[in-house]
Order: structure tokens, then sequence, then C-alpha cells
């Protein structure tokens, strides 16, 4: 690990906020924030965190839903235990995962929250190609998975398949919002896409199948 980036890490201000706070990762600001803007969780909610590992995001969410809530992380690393919240360890491309999941949650979720990143290559085209293609599984896990009126928060790196993705998610949300926290490093390509009131497909055709029978 190079020595400049750990005395950048360390003068980080969220990076020792997080420390001051007890936060697994920075990243938990990052879903501060974008709740504070969104107001994305809510008391007794039921939230699904794909790539939770190390748990930074679980741990604000168990703190926004409170007890009567539930939250689940799912990630192919393991999971230090949060009081409070069921973690699996799995890959939500496997059906096996996805059935387990929703077997845990018990019906439907309110939130899908995904902060996956894939592994760094270094090439630019490639890396935001397996970001985008992580966001399409975090979508159609989404799309499995939510209620009515149900949000997704998922990041992704820019670059120009961001705009076929964004296509994609308006087809199953009504209120689609792109957002970079102030959390979020200044160098970072990352920025995250706010998906609200999520309407299934299959409702949606049920809808125009009524209108044009009356």
């Amino acid at each position: 690990m190079p020595r400049r980036w750990v005395v950048e890490r360390r003068r980080d201000f969220y990076y020792r906020k997080a420390k001051e706070l007890n936060y697994r990762s920075r990243a938990a600001f990052k879903l501060k924030q974008i709740d504070q803007r969104f107001r994305i969780l809510r008391r007794g909610a039921t939230v699904v965190d794909l790539g939770a590992a190390p748990g930074g995001w679980l741990q604000v969410a168990k703190e926004s839903v409170g007890s009567e809530g539930i939250v689940v992380g799912v990630d192919l690393q393991p999971i230090l235990p949060i009081e409070g919240v069921t973690t699996i360890r799995g890959d939500i491309r496997s059906e096996k995962t996805v059935e387990k999941v929703l077997s845990v949650i018990g019906g439907r979720a309110d939130v899908v929250l995904s902060d996956m990143s894939p592994n760094i290559s270094g090439n630019y085209s490639t890396d935001h190609a397996r970001s985008v293609e992580l966001c399409e599984h975090a979508l159609e896990f989404a799309k499995k998975s939510l209620k009515d009126g149900g949000s997704m928060v998922v990041k992704i790196f820019q670059g120009d398949l961001l705009k076929d993705y964004l296509r994609r998610v308006r087809k199953s949300f009504l209120d689609v919002k792109l957002h970079s926290p102030k959390a979020s490093r200044p160098t970072s390509s990352e920025i995250y896409v706010i998906a609200r009131g999520f309407v299934r497909n299959d409702k949606k055709e049920e809808d125009v199948d009524n209108s044009i029978n009356q």
C-alpha cells in the first residue's frame, strides 16, 4: 500500500470522522448525505444493501429504520456482526442468493441500496463497463424485491454507458436523479443513481390495459 495513499487517507475528513463515530467506512457519510437530501430511509422500513462489506451503509440504515425495521446486507466477503442486522455471504448474481434474501425479508423491500464497485483494472473503459454490469444486477434485484413505491440507490462510474442505464431505470421508477454527495472524493468518477417510486412493469401494463378497456 503506497505510503502517500495512507497519509492522504489519514488526513481525509470523512475517514477521521468515521473513526470518531465508529462507522466501518467513510462511505457511511455518503449514505447519510443522500438520505438527508432524498429521504430514502424511514422508520420501520425493510432495507437490502448489496455489496455491503465492511458494513458502513448497514450501520446507517439500521440507525434510520430503528428496531422495528429490517436491514439485510449481502456481500461476497464476510461482514462482521452488527446488532439487529442480518448478513448473507453470497453473490447477488446467483438466483440462490436472491431467493435467500427474499426469504429473509419475508416479502418485499422498501429500499435497495448498492455501493458495489468492480475490481479496479486501471483501464477506465473496462472499469466503467464493469460498474454498469453490477448496477444492472442491482436493478434486476430491485425489480424482483421492491414494493410498489420503493426506492433504489446505486453507485455507478460515469461514462458513455450511463445514459442507457438511466433509460432502463426510468422504465421502472417514476423519479430518477443523479447525485454526488459531498463525501465522495473530488477525484472520483462515481455518482449515485437515486430512483424513487418503483412501479412493476406488469402493473404498468395492467394499468394501460385497464385504460384501453374503459
